[in-house]
C-alpha cells in the first residue's frame, strides 16, 4: 500500500493520543509488509517526499510521518552524533 493511501486513511481518523499512535504504527507496519523485500532507510526517506507526508493534519497522520522519519535514519548512526571514545590503558 502506498504512503499516500495510508496517510489519507489516517487523516480521516479521529483518534488522538495513544489511539493515534496505535493507528500510525499499524499504518507503518502495513507499509513495511506491503513492500517487496526489506525496507531501507532510503525507502523511508523517499516515502517522506510524498506530497501527503509534507503537511499531515490529524494526530495519527502526524505520528505516522514521525515513524517514517525515525525509519529514515540509518541504524549505524549514533544518537547525537557521538563518537565512541577509545579508552587508553595508561
Amino acid at each position: 500500500m502506498c504512503v499516500t493511501r495510508i496517510i489519507d486513511g489516517l487523516e480521516m481518523s479521529e483518534a488522538t493520543g495513544r489511539e493515534a499512535d496505535i493507528a500510525a504504527r499499524m499504518g507503518l507496519l502495513k507499509w513495511i509488509f506491503d513492500k517487496a523485500g526489506s525496507v531501507s532507510p532510503a525507502e523511508a526517506r523517499a516515502a517522506l517526499q510524498s506530497p501527503a507526508a509534507q503537511n499531515p493534519v490529524s494526530p495519527a497522520a502526524r505520528a505516522f510521518v514521525g515513524f517514517l522519519t525515525d525509519a529514515s535514519l540509518s541504524l549505524n548512526r549514533r544518537a547525537g552524533g557521538r563518537r565512541r571514545a577509545r579508552g587508553r590503558l595508561n
